[in-house]
């Protein structure tokens, strides 16, 4: 068999299966070194094992649970849940158990935690553990069967993904941030035109994002279908990877000739700030393209995409003495404690406050539709969320607005989609 060169994806999973070689979709089993599970999808993936009748669980470090969805719990249902991961986690001696008080939002928690770095092979019961790949890792969504197997033995199939390359050039303008890029890019390719591929971000303008700029990009490379999002190891992200964690990383390059299904160019000094309209994610423009005034009645700035320090930083430099817009609910989570207590000690807290917002302790919350500011009928709400479609935060007749901090900020002033150069800034 001729081999041609491998993607970088390519590589970690050739590495975890004890293979030189593997190509797109030859089916491997690969070792895990993380296996990731929340408050949802954990009590599926323990009964599930339960089932299996497994003596334990494969490595007791390389598991995390973290409740985060309906975490302070709001209902019973939810209570039972987080007391069966609870439970299940005091059982097995389980090392990385995150609940109140220390949990954060999955996706925010791990890196910053330390548990997820270059070149390793992660998988996790939620759609958006695509996330990592901004380190350098291979990581992607499975469902809770899928989990409870890796739980036991520490290894999962994968059919390995063909590529595509995302090439970035340039540098964003003041107000473009990671959501903008993957927005354009979502609007551009459709929510299938990665389906079940890896996609691939090279190019000179990485050097130019930042480490939340780029978590926020793999974090949405499934809204395009994606097996998986992956950045390049540069400087930026040993930086953040020394600051984080003590585990080792291994820096992997795609060979010259490895193989791209397609590939596409993305000028970023050319982006503009991207609003996704309901009820899809490729539902895209650009803020120079809304003709009409879109009254909002909420505006969300937080999750597993966008509740990062740099982006409480961007909200707060807009709301910084102005008024959120009377009729309009605005709702900042935190991802986790950490940054939390960072944007507290920063101030951002106290300009959010006295702007009118309300600050909550980091959960997914509204993200779901899960509480934290569910949607009614006919409303609607501008959110830095990952996914509007239809009843995503409420009713089925309310309509999710995906957008970045930036723009949800100055919505929440002007109480319609706007963009923070609409205030003058």
């Amino acid at each position: 068999m001729d081999f041609v060169g491998m993607t970088m994806t390519q590589k970690i999973l050739a590495a975890h299966a004890g293979l030189e070689k593997v190509e797109a979709g030859q089916l491997i089993e690969a070792e895990l070194d993380l296996v990731l599970g929340n408050d949802i999808t954990s009590p599926v993936a323990i009964h599930e094992m339960e089932k299996m009748k497994a003596e334990g669980v494969f490595h007791k470090d390389k598991i995390a649970l973290v409740m985060d969805h309906f975490i302070p719990n709001k209902d019973i249902k939810s209570a039972e849940n987080c007391k069966c991961v609870r439970e299940f986690a005091a059982r097995h001696e389980i090392t990385n158990y995150f609940d109140v008080g220390e949990m954060g939002i999955e996706h925010a928690l791990l890196p910053e935690s330390g548990l997820t770095v270059a070149g390793d092979a992660i998988i996790g019961a939620d759609s958006h553990t695509c996330t990592y790949g901004a380190l350098g890792a291979f990581s992607t969504g499975v469902g809770s069967t899928d989990m409870a197997a890796a739980m036991v033995t520490g290894k999962a199939w994968f059919k390995v993904p063909s590529a595509i390359r995302i090439n970035l050039i340039g540098k964003p303008s003041k107000w473009v941030s990671g959501k903008d890029v993957i927005l354009h890019l979502i609007g551009k390719i459709g929510v299938d035109g990665a389906l079940y591929k890896s996609l691939e971000f090279t190019g000179e303008g990485v050097k130019n994002l930042s480490m939340d700029d780029r978590f926020t990009i793999a974090n949405m490379a499934i809204e395009a279908g994606a097996k998986n999002g992956i950045f390049p190891v540069d400087e930026k992200t040993e930086e953040y990877m020394k600051e984080h964690s003590k585990r080792p990383y291994k820096r992997y390059e795609p060979d010259e000739d490895a193989v791209y299904d397609e590939e596409y160019t993305i000028d970023l000094s050319k982006l503009r700030p991207t609003v996704a309209f309901p009820h899809l994610p490729s539902n895209t423009k650009t803020i120079d393209e809304i003709q009409d005034d879109v009254i909002i009645q909420q505006s969300v700035i937080g999750s597993c995409t966008n509740g990062r320090i740099d982006d409480l930083r961007c909200a707060a430099q807009i709301l910084k003495n102005r008024k959120v817009k009377k009729g309009v609910r605005c709702i900042i989570i935190p991802a986790t404690q950490k940054i939390y207590l960072q944007a507290l000690e920063e101030g951002l807290l106290k300009i959010f406050i006295e702007a009118g917002a309300v600050v909550s302790t980091p959960t997914c919350g509204p993200c779901l539709g899960g509480y934290m500011g569910i949607l009614a009928e006919g409303e609607r709400c501008i959110s830095t969320t990952n996914r509007n479609f239809v009843g995503r935060m409420g009713h089925v007749k309310s309509e999710v607005y995906l957008a970045s901090p930036a723009v949800a900020a100055a919505s929440a002033i002007t109480g319609k989609i706007s963009s923070p150069e609409e205030l003058g800034e």
